[in-house]
């Protein structure tokens, strides 16, 4: 499902990629369509302009002439006048018709032009017009695939999400039973504990009797000595990790090559000889088609199947073939593709006859079709001599008496030689296949779809010519290594018996493993529980969380840019004023050069405004001075007496200015007070909101527990497996608990009250400072 809603979401990208190009490629068309519809409409203006201007040029042209009959009939009577007013007549009549001839010449030029654009414009339109109708169909042909992807997409979405459901059920399921099985195994693990205590003492006893009596040595038999951790090369394992990766990687490039090879094949079947778009393809070729559509599901396991053989290779397993389990299952792989490999192998055969029976195959081509029907015969031999000594090398990890030790070197030299034969298989089929490829695209009807699909097939087996090569090479620079590497077993002994002694190996390696790190591990310094205990309700109780600062830092950030867009904005205001100052007092100037009187006037006049000035901020002023200490009345008289002793205006508005401003940063100083009380007030209720809520969460425990000790003080009086004084002492401890629990409860209710008050005066407290702070 994850791969079916990838490769969805990956074709719903595409489509709606090709969608948007669709759409802006018919937004480009619509404007060059307005564009041409524009300059069709500027050439008809034109051309209605030329023919005003050619009745204009008639009617001056009937005019002259009118004026040529009259001269003439004046000419009669006077001859003289005759002669000079022919030879003007001519004259006139030679100029007016040089510029009749132009005119109609450049009439006529403009006709041609205006036909040959009308044309181009109407043939510029049929085409855009054209090709928007295609574009408009295509768009909506992509719409439709887009609009069924998504359905298809939502509906695996809905599945998925059923079950989910349903495995979330079946984890609740499994956790109960989780519960009952704990129960049962510490029950189990009691009844252990008994028998060990049982068996310790017996186990000694035997102990003792075998050192002193039976002496042992495990390296004379080779089934016991195969138990026996061999001497652990960690650099061999790294080399073989590293080897396996690097197989991996060429495992990976083998598999995507042939699952391009047979996707491509499948399209060349469908296209060539008979193209199944516009006829039916022969039965022998859809079957084919059929199940070459199915590789998939043969060659993407074998990359699985690598991936876990490579997983299972770590830096501290011992990793041999005895215990390369999962080798057994890339061999079941390869023994699936090499099943599907045989079943498309006679329909194979038989599409290349039946392409060469065509009547389009000439006789070069049938050559190539036989040389590639040879070629996939050896391609199906090959992987199926790889597949036995694959199989062969997993033997050992399953039944290790099919392959002797001796023979490790023989098969391993055998994958090798298979390899190699796999790559010159592959070059002949490339050869040939370039080769048919070429031929093919001479024949008449070989369509542009016919040349990439052979292209594709062509890139397809040169990647896997490429691969196996890569492989081959591999294999046979690492023979050694594989075969020393691979074959190795415990100090004195030649081999493993069984892998289930190999398993009992590496169990027996892990637990050397894990005492040597035990040994090495120093002992932390533990916290004593009180302080623990404390030091965790501080941390979640305290006033400074990670929580509460990032809201004040939160609250913070944005006071700050607030008073910054003030402060941008009383900038320029104080601009505004200084700008507007800086005319009056250039205005002041100018009067008083010209206009003593008005000078004077204005001086008497500025006292009167000055006075006023006083009374209005002293009424504005003055409920905020009540509230103000005995430092601001001392500035406010100070002002005062400073105003009426100030001899100018300028002086005086000096005074005012910085008495406003001190007054204004006093304000300022006490509105942030305020403001960083509300945020203390703030922090510490929900600190004891916290505090109320883990007291609350410690009482509904210790009510759980009580009720616990209720239940076992019945369950005790019930049972009839103690005595009575057993029963005595287990009731007045189970009582000493439930008094101290009861004594605990009402000291955390106690608590929990206290907290609730604080809490309680803690907001009617930041109630009054917030309403406190709006006001200001």
């Amino acid at each position: 499902l994850a791969s079916l809603v990838f490769q969805l979401r990956a074709q719903n990208q595409v489509l709606k990629k090709g969608v948007v190009d669709e759409q802006a490629n018919s937004a480009s068309l619509k404007e060059q369509l307005k564009m041409k519809d524009q300059s069709l409409r500027k050439l008809q203006q034109e051309m209605d302009s030329l023919t005003f201007r050619n009745q204009q040029l008639a009617k001056r042209v009937e005019l002259l002439q009118d004026e040529l009959d009259l001269s003439e009939a004046r000419g009669k009577k006077n001859k003289k006048s005759v002669d000079s007013s022919s030879q003007l007549s001519q004259e006139q009549k030679s100029v007016f018709n040089e510029d009749l001839q132009k005119k109609i010449e450049e009439n006529e030029r403009l006709h041609i032009l205006f036909f040959e654009a009308d044309e181009q414009h109407k043939r510029l339109e049929a085409e855009l017009r054209s090709r928007l109708e295609v574009l408009e169909t295509d768009a909506a042909q992509h719409q439709a695939v887009v609009d069924s992807l998504t359905k298809k997409y939502m509906e695996t979405i809905e599945k998925l999400q059923n079950d989910k459901a349903k495995l979330e059920i079946k984890s609740q399921t499994l956790e109960r039973e989780a519960k009952d099985c704990r129960l049962r195994t510490e029950e189990c693990q009691q009844q252990l504990k008994n028998l060990q205590a049982a068996l310790g003492s017996r186990l000694e006893e035997s102990l003792c009797i075998i050192n002193e009596k039976v002496p042992f040595n495990d390296t004379r038999s080779t089934r016991y000595n195969a138990l026996n951790v061999p001497l652990h090369n960690r650099r061999n394992q790294l080399k073989l990790r590293d080897l396996a990766g690097q197989a991996l990687a060429f495992v990976q490039e083998l598999v995507t090559a042939l699952l391009n090879f047979h996707t491509y094949t499948e399209q060349k079947v469908q296209i060539f000889p008979i193209d199944s778009a516009t006829d039916t393809v022969s039965p022998l070729n859809q079957k084919f088609s059929q199940y070459l559509h199915e590789n998939a599901s043969y060659v993407r396991p074998l990359e699985e199947g690598m991936l876990h053989l490579f997983q299972s290779i770590t830096e501290d397993t011992v990793t041999v073939l005895e215990t390369t389990v999962k080798l057994k299952a890339f061999s079941e792989h390869l023994a699936s593709y090499l099943g599907f490999l045989r079943k498309i192998l006679p329909y194979q055969l038989k599409s290349l006859e039946e392409e060469c029976e065509s009547s389009l195959c000439t006789a070069a081509l049938r050559a190539r079709n036989m040389e590639l029907h040879r070629d996939m015969r050896r391609l199906t031999a090959v992987f199926e001599k790889l597949h036995t000594y694959i199989s062969l090398l997993a033997l050992p990890s399953t039944r290790p008496e099919g392959l002797l030790r001796t023979n490790y070197n023989f098969v391993f030299t055998n994958i090798a030689a298979s390899l190699h034969g796999l790559h010159d298989v592959l070059k002949d089929i490339s050869k040939h296949y370039s080769q048919k490829a070429t031929l093919e695209q001479d024949v008449p009807t070989a369509t542009q779809k016919l040349i990439t699909t052979n292209d594709c097939i062509l890139s397809s087996v040169a990647a896997l010519t490429n691969g196996a090569g890569k492989m081959a090479s591999f294999f046979s620079n690492n023979l050694d290594h594989f075969t020393t590497s691979l074959s190795y077993g415990p100090k004195g002994g030649t081999e493993f018996i069984s892998p289930l002694s190999a398993e009992c190996m590496l169990q027996y390696k892990k637990k050397a493993a894990a005492y040597m790190k035990s040994l090495k591990k120093p002992c932390a310094d533990s916290v004593p529980y009180e302080e623990a205990l404390a030091n965790r309700r501080v941390l979640l109780s305290s006033t400074e969380s990670r929580e509460g600062l990032a809201q004040q830092v939160q609250q913070s950030l944005e006071k700050i840019a607030k008073l910054e867009q003030e402060k941008e904005h009383w900038m320029l205001e104080a601009q505004l004023a200084k700008i507007k100052l800086e005319k009056e007092n250039q205005k002041l100037k100018n009067s008083l050069s010209g206009h003593l009187t008005e000078t004077i006037q204005e001086h008497s006049v500025v006292p009167n405004i000055a006075e006023q000035k006083k009374e209005t901020t002293e009424k504005s002023l003055r409920e905020p001075i009540k509230s103000a200490s005995l430092s601001t009345e001392h500035k406010c008289c100070l002002l005062k007496s400073l105003l009426f002793q100030a001899p100018d205006v300028e002086s005086r508005e000096d005074l005012i200015k910085t008495h406003y401003m001190a007054r204004i940063a006093e304000l300022t100083s006490h509105l942030q007070l305020a403001d960083s009380k509300s945020v203390h007030f703030h922090a510490e209720c929900r600190a004891l909101a916290k505090r109320l809520s883990l007291a609350e969460k410690s009482k509904e425990s210790l009510t759980e527990e009580l009720k616990l000790a209720s239940q076992n003080i019945t369950r005790l009086q019930a049972s009839e497996l103690f005595s009575n004084d057993e029963l005595m002492t287990t009731k007045r401890s189970y009582e000493d608990q439930l008094s101290m629990m009861s004594d605990h409860l009402c000291s955390m209710n106690e608590t929990l009250t206290k907290q609730r008050e604080e809490i309680d005066t803690l907001k009617m407290a930041s109630k009054g400072n917030s309403k406190k702070n709006k006001n200001r």
